[in-house]
């Protein structure tokens, strides 16, 4: 989708290259991340407002070392490279890049030697976040050194005339103290960025883009999960042709509580979709029995519901295109961040558009993180309790199930899950903490209820905190509120009899059990 501003990052396999995008999409600026070896002429015809060299592990003194054409510096637009961009940009602008003395990692002091342009309204001496072996030894001819820390002489360094600047530390991490108002001063200051870009202006693009796409007669089918990324693309899609559009709703009886029935109400009601909802929980319960064994319940899953869906559209007769809730994160991290389209021809996402004869893709989402699509679902009216939605595994509770997955016990984690979530909700808690959901764990224990012995089962309580879901932390919930949770869950919900609380960071532990 062609925006009116655009931002071009160039990822040189930095860890936080994502999180540069997110910041500049902060500002209401448009980003997009494309690899670092992308032709020059390529990036020229996205017509750039400004360009962002990430950060990355090579040293720029490898013989493989990522390089870019020198030609960019020239092209009269402003540049702004971060730790291996700004070695970069010093080792082919003519500086010299050696290895520190002392290798910075963390937290440091940044002595700001001046607070104007880049620097503009940032405190004398800043907390900023630092990861680098390599560093500036000397500027390049016309580059003047900007910040400095105790072993980093050149922290940061500027040429105004062509309007490239660079910095050692991380602006994009929330561990920089001032990062967003430096990201804010290149953007504002060095690229002339109005700050235009917002969800209700990317709605009203992508809906015509949708209208020119399929024409006045033509239909889509979507696969809706009932899960955020779905609902929202199934909203902005009814926004641009209404009935024309054909959702398929297969219920594999492992959703949460009341889900299936809030997403037959909002797309029969409140986006009146042509609406097919399949109810199959009896078959993958019973090519679940038995099988225990994680990767196999996602096969079967997996399977069963490309089978069920299948049958469902064939049924339907042939619809014009396919549509799903790709978003960004999966574009970057499955290497196709080269295609910025929000239509793409010809693309096979787990082969099911192929294999139903499909040759064109709708992916309106394809250019937004996670945060953005919830901003669009509310644009676009949909209801903040789906919006807001916890993020939710293809399989569902069927991986929140130790063991194998029954009828019975998926009612037990249901029950539970609903109850905790309430809990966290009604301590203020839903919007702070990331994730949350509880497990059947498969242990049972001895218990004592009403005078009598119980040998039941163990709900494990998983919250965590996190900026990306790459890294995540244990969530610290007050005492009172998982004292609530626990009382609650062993009173109400039948065959629970003990709970517990996982504190385990990840890595080395993933967020999900399975």
């Amino acid at each position: 989708m062609q925006q009116k501003e655009t931002i071009i990052i160039l990822d040189f396999g930095g860890q936080y290259t994502q999180l540069i995008a997110r910041r500049v999409r902060e500002c209401h600026v448009y980003s997009e991340v494309v690899p670092w070896n992308m032709p020059l002429a390529d990036i020229l015809a996205r017509k750039p407002i400004g360009i962002i060299l990430s950060g990355g592990p090579s040293s720029v003194h490898d013989a493989d070392a990522p390089r870019i054409d020198p030609a960019l510096y020239e092209a009269g637009i402003p540049v702004l490279g971060i730790c291996y961009g700004m070695q970069l940009t010093a080792l082919l602008l003519g500086g010299a890049v050696e290895k520190a003395k002392e290798r910075e990692y963390g937290r440091v002091t940044v002595r700001m030697k001046e607070q104007t342009g880049l620097l503009g309204g940032m405190q004398p001496a800043s907390n900023c976040w630092m990861s680098h072996t390599w560093q500036v030894s000397a500027c390049p001819p016309g580059f003047r050194v900007i910040a400095e820390t105790d072993n980093c002489p050149i922290a940061a360094m500027v040429n105004e005339d062509k309007k490239i600047c660079c910095v050692q530390f991380h602006p994009e991490v929330t561990h920089t103290e001032e990062g967003t108002m430096l990201i804010r001063n290149f953007l504002f200051r060095f690229c002339g960025c109005s700050g235009d870009w917002t969800m209700s202006a990317y709605a009203e693009t992508a809906i015509r883009q949708i209208r020119e796409t399929v024409g006045e007669n033509g239909t889509v089918l979507l696969a809706l999960s009932g899960g955020v990324d779905s609902s929202v693309v199934a909203a902005l899609i009814y926004k641009a042709i209404g009935k024309r559009l054909t959702c398929v709703f297969v219920d594999h009886g492992l959703l949460r509580k009341g889900e299936s029935d809030q997403v037959c109400h909002v797309f029969s009601h409140l986006f009146p979709v042509r609406f097919i909802r399949s109810d199959a929980a009896d078959r993958f319960f019973a090519d679940l029995k038995g099988v225990t064994e994680p990767e196999e319940k996602r096969h079967i899953i997996g399977r069963d519901f490309i089978e069920v869906f299948k049958k469902e559209a064939t049924a339907l007769g042939k619809l014009d295109y396919f549509a799903q809730g790709t978003i960004y994160p999966d574009v970057i991290e499955s290497g196709q961040g080269t295609n910025a389209a929000v239509i793409k021809s010809h693309h096979n996402v787990g082969g099911l558009p192929k294999e139903l004869g499909f040759t064109e893709l709708i992916e309106p989402l394809r250019m937004l993180f996670k945060d953005e699509v919830r901003a669009l679902g509310e644009t676009l009216g949909l209801p903040k309790e789906l919006v807001w939605r916890q993020p939710f595994p293809g399989p569902g509770l069927a991986i929140r199930i130790i063991g194998e997955v029954t009828p019975e016990k998926a009612e037990i984690v249901r029950e539970s899950d609903a109850i905790f979530r309430e809990e966290i909700a009604a301590a203020g808690l839903d919007r702070h903490v990331n994730q949350y959901f509880t497990v059947l764990t498969g242990i049972q224990s001895v218990g004592v209820m009403g005078d009598e012995r119980t040998y039941d089962y163990t709900i494990a309580l998983r919250a965590v905190t996190t900026d990306d879901f790459m890294t995540a932390d244990w969530a610290r919930l007050p005492y009172d509120l998982i004292a609530r949770v626990s009382a609650r869950i062993v009173n109400e919900v039948p065959h629970a009899s003990r709970v517990v609380l996982d504190v385990t960071t990840k890595p080395p532990a993933s967020i999900e059990w399975e």
